[in-house]
Formats: C-alpha cells, structure tokens, sequence
C-alpha cells in the first residue's frame, strides 16, 4: 500500500513517487500524468512551460547564495512500462500502481513498479518543492514516451531550454555514473496468409511458455535469459521435423523494450505420439539449458478443442524458420569497453490471429554502423519469408565525453561520499541524452540514479537504502554546480 510507502525516508521523496504512482501513466497515454506534472509546477507557483509535443518544463530559481552558478537541466521521463502478470487482474489506463513494502525494497503487485523513471521524476519534484535544498536555477524537463519511441526527446522544443549541463536521473546502479549509451531501431514485419481447413482427425495442441525472468531489453540482454518467442520457436521446429503442423495462432511478448516473459502456440498436427515425443524431447533440454538462469520457466502442452482453420504446413514451416532465422540477444561485444554489449537484438512480440502475422523486434546499438549492420541481417531474414518489413524509430547512441566538466564533479563528489570511485560507464540502453545533446548541441551531460532491479518486468522493485544514497549524492551535487 501507498501509506506504508509513504512511510519511508526521505518522505519527501516517496510521498511525491506514491502521488505520481497514484496517475495512471503508460506510454503514449499520458495525458493525465502530463496534467498532474502541470498543475504540481503551477501549485508551486513556478514557470510551466508544456511544448507541442506534450514535454512539461518546470523552471525554479536558484536558491539564496546560489545565483552566480551555472543553470542546471534535470530530466527524466514521465511514462512507464506497463507490464503484468497473465493471471494479474489490472488496468494501467486507469488504476493507479499497487506498491508494497517488503524488508529493503519497494515493489508492485504482479504488475511493473514504475521506478523507472518514476525515482527520478519524484527526485526532481523534490528539489523543486524544496526550501531548503541548495541548488543553482533549475530547468526540470520532463519527458513523454521514453519507453516506446523517444518520441519526447526527439521532438523537444528546440528553443525552451537554456542551461549547458544536463544532469539525466534514469539509470539503475547507485554507483555508475553513465556518460553514454546506445542507439536503436524498431523493425516490424507483417504478412497475411491464406486459412485452410484442419484436416479431419488431426489433434488441435497449445503450447505455452511461462515463468520466465524477462526483463530490461537493453540492460539485462547480457544476462543471457530465456526469450519466450525463441522458446516456442524451438518446441514447434522439433516437431515439424518429424510430422506436418497447422499454426493458427500465436501470442508471445508485449513491448519491444522487455525480454518476452509468456508465450503460447495454437496448432493442429495428424501424428500425437511424434507430436509428444518430439515436445518432451525438446522441453527438456530446454529446462536443463536454462535451469541455472530460469528457476521458475513452465512449459506446459495441452491438447486443445478442435482447430477449424489453419496455416498451410508450407506457411507455417515459413514462420517457424523465420522466427528462427531472427538473431535474438547479444550481437556483439565492444571492443572498447570491456564488458558493454556494442549491438543486441530483442525478439520482442510476435502475435499471429486469423491469418495475420506481425513481428516486432528492438535493434539497438552504441555504434550506428553495427547497428544497421544487425537490422539489415534481421530484415533480410524477414523478407526472404515474404514479409512487409518496416524499419522506424530510429535513433541514436549518446557518445562518451570523458572529459566532461561534470563528470569530473559528479566524481570527485562521490569519491568524497562513499570513500571509494564510482564506476564510470557506457550503458545499452536508450538513454534520452544523446537525442537530446542533438536538440542542444554542447550540452555536458551525465546520468545517475538508485538501484533498480527487473525495470520493465513484473518483479520491478527499487532498493530503498540506495535511494537514500542516490538522494544524499543529488544534492550534494547540486552544491557543486560550478559557477557561469
């Protein structure tokens, strides 16, 4: 529950997260929690400002003693991954999140938690309903539709903001300091085929993939988790070897931004001792590939009522080579950066209902050139099927200035906190900071924020005490601010 949220050090910061929790506020679908933003800046008779596009500016003086330092950006984006459990009861367009408290963390019931971005949203209102924090002026851009197409950093009013640093509060390790990330390209392929009855005395199955960790595209892409999609992929290509099968229906993944968690096939096929021989088969070495990474994966086979219409055997055997053929996690490590994935691609979401099949996967990579390299790869792979593909969203990577001013702040200041440096790094996930450094060039940027685990998954949560560090380290930063 909120209260026992609210309850929680430093109360002014959870209190403001608890309010913005209480908006319901999926990407795309931000109306409300834009409206909440306006009327909050507006209560603290500050200067509003909300663009075209939907992005709200909130611009707060700097405090006594304060005013001969360097105006400062805060950013972070205002919408949040909707994902939930298949057996959770919940409407993100109109529910607020349901938190709970349990030991250090801060989690929600069965759906995501919305810490990302939502700490740094609630950070930055408590800066500016502050009167006793000491800052330098403040422009706290908040930002629309991070999570599915940058759409509010792409499309900032190029004129609004003033301020040369940019400190960006939307990353999940309290103690890195980001000064880059990567870039990425939606690709989506469709195609329609032709229905045909199910032959009489086949079997109708359903498969169904679930259980599994999913998580953060980007950020957990390294981890080497089991993909749903791939997962089914696999069980119906070992039985299509051995006997003919009629897909009809497929539903795996959501977003593009979250490791598929659920997936399930519907399909009819003659021959019931093939079909289950080759399912145990494969299932079991899939649960003994993953036992390690996947504690909790079921993979369940149920024979189901009869299937009237299906794909042909050709037409099917075409999607399961494709999903095949598509290259799904790690692409390419960098050479530059030990340990950071330079390219990954996400077999996010693929659903098939009356003969309509549609693709979506996220490309994303540090390097534009491997990233097209990948996308082209994938697409290929699509349109040898026969498959319309569109490439869109596309956006770049945030490249690393490591001799930037505030970093060498943002450094020394830890240093001096924790007694020990902070790791300073390159992340692969899409930080709005590079579209944004294109909107303003020369902008000196870094990105911070508290532990957050599982973003853009059910198991989401945030590690209180690291919250109390990453706010103790904002406002010490904010002293630092150097003078114009």
């Amino acid at each position: 529950m909120s209260i026992a949220v609210r309850k929680q050090e430093p109360r002014v910061l959870w209190n403001h997260f608890a309010d913005l929790n209480a908006v319901p506020r999926p990407s795309k679908k931000e109306e409300r929690v834009r409206a909440f933003m306006v009327d909050f800046g507006k209560q603290l008779g500050l200067e509003v400002i909300e663009d075209a596009i939907g992005n709200v500016i909130i611009k707060k003086p700097a405090s006594p003693g304060m005013e001969d330092r360097k105006s400062i950006i805060m950013q972070s984006h205002i919408d949040m991954v909707h994902q939930k459990n298949n057996d959770t009861d919940f409407d993100f367009l109109t529910q607020g999140i349901d938190m709970y408290v349990e030991g250090d963390i801060i989690a929600a019931h069965g759906t995501t938690l919305g810490a990302d971005n939502g700490i740094g949203v609630a950070a930055i209102m408590s800066v500016l309903s502050s009167s006793d924090i000491a800052h330098p002026a403040i422009e706290a851009l908040f930002t629309i539709d991070e999570e599915t197409g940058m759409t509010g950093a792409k499309e900032l009013d190029k004129t609004i903001l003033n301020s040369t640093i940019l400190l960006n509060l939307d990353t999940e390790e309290d103690d890195e300091i980001d000064i880059g990330c990567a870039g990425g390209v939606d690709i989506t392929a469709r195609h329609d085929y032709d229905l045909m009855p199910v032959p009489n005395g086949y079997d109708s199955y359903e498969i169904v993939v679930k259980g599994l960790n999913g998580g953060h595209s980007g950020m957990d892409i390294i981890k080497g988790l089991g993909n749903a999609n791939k997962m089914i992929t696999r069980l119906l290509d070992a039985i299509q070897k051995r006997t003919d099968i009629h897909i009809t229906h497929i539903k795996g993944g959501s977003l593009r931004n979250a490791i598929p968690r659920e997936a399930s096939v519907k399909f009819a096929s003659p021959d019931h001792d093939v079909v289950m021989n080759r399912f145990e088969s494969c299932k079991k070495a899939i649960l003994d590939e993953y036992k390690t990474l996947e504690e909790d994966l079921v993979i369940e086979l149920h024979k189901i009522e009869a299937i009237n219409e299906a794909l042909k055997v050709a037409d099917s055997r075409a999607v399961v080579f494709t999903l095949l053929g598509i290259h799904n996690g790690v692409y390419r490590m960098s050479p530059d950066i030990d340990g950071l994935v330079e390219t990954s691609n996400n077999l996010a979401r693929v659903t098939l209902s009356d003969g309509k099949l549609e693709i979506a996967c996220l490309t994303r990579s540090s390097v534009d050139s491997s990233k097209t390299d990948l996308s082209s790869s994938i697409s290929a792979v699509m349109q040898l099927a026969g498959m319309d593909v569109t490439l869109s969203g596309d956006y770049r990577g945030w490249q690393p200035n490591p001799n930037s001013e505030i970093l060498d702040i943002a450094k020394a200041k830890y240093i001096q906190l924790f007694d020990h440096e902070p790791r300073v790094v390159a992340c692969h996930a899409g930080l709005e900071c590079g579209i944004l450094g294109e909107r303003y060039p020369g902008l000196d940027m870094i990105s911070f924020g508290p532990n957050i685990r599982g973003a853009h998954s059910p198991d989401e949560h945030v590690e209180i005490k690291s919250v109390q560090k990453f706010w103790r380290y904002l406002q010490e930063v904010l002293k630092e601010i150097p003078k114009a």
